[in-house]
């Protein structure tokens, strides 16, 4: 059990009243890379949410880096989040501050106090994504591309047991794309467990992997066909 990161069994995932999916069954284990794909409206978002503690899961069983979703308070879900690490497909980056200080702001919240150790864990975090160079500059400063690549370093930032990247690729060019791929690869063979959620399929063939698809209020294992 204990290489179990995220484990659902026989959940349902509601918005409201409104049931998204159900009879939810998956397992990812440490080391995993998957991807969550299904066409706009099949719940993918919602099922991202529910992991992240913004929707609550109120039928079924449910766990993610040792957090019980079922139990899971309010109070819960800033430490929830601090094991988690979640890339949007919009940055979410802050504006109005260069991006060693955007970074800076996470470690802050999180509770990090040394100066030092938290200049060089946004250097560490910033190398992996091949940004080392880029701290002083503003987001606007920035190609979607390497705002991305940011949110990635963002992410990394507390060491997280999961990423949650939903739609990371979602506003970029397939080049673009294709480059913030190669980073999520590479942090994936660093040994970082990923779930993706994607609607581009060409990505797929491209890295195959894990993956599950939502379709007709379901979630399934999609076999990939080897070539």
């Amino acid at each position: 059990m204990a290489n179990v990161v995220l484990e659902l069994k026989n959940a349902a995932i509601y918005q409201r009243e409104n049931l998204i999916l159900s009879e939810v069954d998956v397992t990812v284990n440490k080391g995993d890379f998957v991807y969550l794909i299904g066409k706009t409206g099949t719940g993918k978002s919602s099922f991202m949410k529910t992991l992240y503690g913004d929707l609550p899961l109120t039928e079924g069983e449910g766990t993610i880096v040792d957090f019980n979703l079922r139990k899971l308070k309010e109070k819960d879900i800033p430490y929830l989040r601090r094991k988690l690490g979640i890339v949007f497909q919009d940055f979410k980056l802050l504006t109005d501050r260069n991006i060693k200080d955007n970074l800076l702001f996470v470690l802050k919240a999180t509770g990090w106090k040394d100066k030092n150790n938290m200049d060089q864990k946004i250097d560490l975090v910033l190398e992996k994504v091949g940004m080392k160079t880029k701290g002083f500059k503003f987001p606007y400063q920035l190609s979607g591309g390497e705002q991305q690549r940011v949110a990635i370093a963002r992410a990394l930032l507390n060491d997280p047991e999961l990423i949650l990247a939903d739609e990371p690729t979602g506003n970029l060019d397939p080049q673009t794309s294709v480059e913030v791929m190669e980073v999520l690869q590479e942090i994936s063979r660093n040994g970082n467990t990923i779930l993706m959620a994607t609607h581009d399929y060409a990505l797929l063939l491209k890295y195959p992997s894990k993956t599950l698809k939502c379709d007709g209020q379901r979630v399934f294992e999609v076999v990939q066909k080897t070539v």
